[in-house]
């Protein structure tokens, strides 16, 4: 990067423009020696700084938001405008005439106790900033702390999003404790021949060597037992250049986080994706980097789907040994594969059907039983689903709301095709359910549901990308009662209906002699009640 125009001007001198402009000294000041943005002039003596030496240096400033990443082999600093909130951002030339120090003052011994008295103290170190103090465990929102063990630095994991209209990577972001997300950003590389090898960026170690995650905040000692471990899974091999092409450049990563609670981080894993670069100066490169948490405790704030009855358009409840959570299915990347970790929530009463390709890795594990078990739980989920809710309202403990997921897996054989694995490619997931209660407010609740998978040949040596498909349906069972029709009949006699009688004689309905005489009865007693 060449230098920057200067946007800071010296006190008594300006920039200069190049090594052999000369400058024009004040009166009463050592000609040669120019302040530059606002540094104090070298020959000058101030009060305040009777002791030591200051050391001229000839740096070229900008603004510090005008710059997003530096590359410059000069040396950098950031410094303060005096007076002003803004910052900085100031590049020192290589400039040995300027490296000299200046003479130290002589002191008198009548000066001796004065001096002594203003700036001595126990030590000439500066004061240490106030460290931050850390609550006892993660809270939402909180960046996530990792200690590098080899320079006994703590820092934060951090997610790289991208900014301004080009979309390039800023690295500075900090990912959030329990915020599942995913973003996207660009890099582009001047000299990939050089940032191949060099850049942190594109090789997947730096993602999760020499540094350890923490399991919660701590401000003090760190101890073996609250540092986590990032495990890989297969790691790909470092970068390297081959032919005017990058191999093995990070594409995608993704960390998965296990949290309990209060209890803070309990593990973490990384995946990763590569692709080959190849190009000249100003080849680019997009990543996408994702963060997912997840818990194995039964989680009791799932937002609940109705009392009792389900909405149409609430999420389903499923349980898996005790623990609750949202039926969920595949959802694709923008580029149509299939994502690791960010599933569709499945809604009550609406119809879904969703694709998305497989990437399977290369690796020695790579049989039919491997390949099978990996689409399988890419269909299902995490977490297999064993029971689901009747009824919205449903908790862990109530084993009468649970109705039992029927499972039909596909055969394993194939026919004819003595190199082929059957493999499950398509999950159907059907769920009936019927009305309950009053007609004034029947209440949604499900009958039964079942995963039914289909299997397709697939042949040992295609097993890069596989496209599964899922479908969800939902099928009303409801029966509804024969409402009833025409005027009241003799058979339809209520207890609780005082002038069923009365009805029957205004409606020309026939009766019975003794009937008869029980009605007129009756009208003689409230008459001659109503006479008193």
């Amino acid at each position: 990067m060449s230098p920057p125009p200067p946007l800071c001007q010296a006190r008594r001198s300006r920039l200069p423009t190049s090594s052999s402009e000369s400058f024009a000294a004040p009166p009463g000041e050592q000609p040669g020696w120019p302040e530059t943005c606002g540094l104090r002039r070298p020959g000058a003596v101030d009060a305040s700084r009777r002791t030591g030496g200051s050391r001229s240096v000839n740096q070229v400033c900008v603004e510090k938001s005008l710059v997003f990443r530096t590359n410059t082999p000069y040396h950098t600093d950031t410094i303060s405008v005096p007076g002003e909130h803004d910052l900085l951002f100031c590049v020192q030339l290589d400039d040995s005439k300027l490296n000299y120090f200046q003479q130290p003052q002589p002191i008198r011994e009548s000066d001796f106790l004065k001096f002594s008295e203003k700036y001595g103290r126990l030590s000439f170190l500066a004061v240490s900033q106030v460290q931050p103090s850390f609550s006892a465990f993660y809270r939402a929102g909180d960046p996530i702390l990792i200690y590098f063990d080899s320079s006994s630095t703590l820092s934060m994991l951090r997610q790289p999003v991208k900014m301004g209209v080009s979309g390039l990577c800023v690295d500075g972001n900090p990912a959030g404790f329990l915020e599942s997300k995913s973003t996207s950003c660009t890099r582009i590389f001047t000299n990939l021949s050089k940032s191949c090898i060099t850049d942190p960026a594109l090789d997947a170690a730096s993602y999760y060597r020499d540094f350890t995650v923490l399991k919660v905040p701590i401000d003090g000692t760190l101890v073996e037992s609250m540092k986590v471990k990032i495990i890989p899974v297969t790691p790909p091999r470092a970068p390297y250049m081959k032919d005017n092409t990058c191999n093995n450049a990070v594409s995608e990563v993704i960390y998965e986080i296990e949290f309990n609670g209060t209890r803070g981080i309990q593990s973490v894993s990384v995946r990763f994706k590569v692709t080959n670069i190849s190009g000249n100066s100003g080849v680019s490169l997009q990543q996408h980097f994702t963060l997912h948490f997840w818990t194995r405790t039964p989680s009791h704030t799932l937002p609940r789907s109705g009392n009792p009855g389900f909405i149409i358009g609430a999420p389903l409840l499923i349980a898996n040994t005790g623990a609750t959570q949202h039926m969920s299915i595949l959802r694709s990347e923008g580029d149509g594969s299939c994502s690791q970790f960010l599933r569709h929530t499945v809604q009550f009463g609406k119809n879904m059907r969703t694709g998305c390709k497989l990437s399977l890795p290369q690796t020695e594990e790579s049989n039919c039983s491997y390949i099978q078990m990996k689409l399988y739980e890419a269909l299902q989920g995490m977490n297999t689903a064993e029971d689901l809710a009747i009824t919205s309202s449903a908790y862990s403990t109530q084993v009468e709301e649970w109705a039992t997921i029927l499972i039909q897996n596909c055969s394993v054989q194939a026919m004819n095709c003595t190199s082929c694995c059957m493999v499950p490619v398509t999950l159907n997931i059907q769920i009936l359910w019927t009305k309950v209660g009053l007609l004034s407010n029947p209440q949604a609740q499900v009958l039964s549901a079942q995963y039914s998978y289909q299997c397709h040949p697939l042949k040992l040596l295609d097993v890069s990308l596989v496209p599964l498909t899922t479908v969800v349906t939902f099928a009303d069972m409801t029966e509804w009662p024969e409402p009833p029709h025409g005027q009241p009949k003799i058979q339809w006699k209520l207890p609780f209906d005082f002038f069923f009688p009365f009805k029957v004689v205004l409606n020309g309905e026939r009766s019975y002699r003794g009937d008869l005489a029980a009605y007129f009865l009756l009208i003689l007693i409230l008459s001659s009640i109503l006479c008193l």
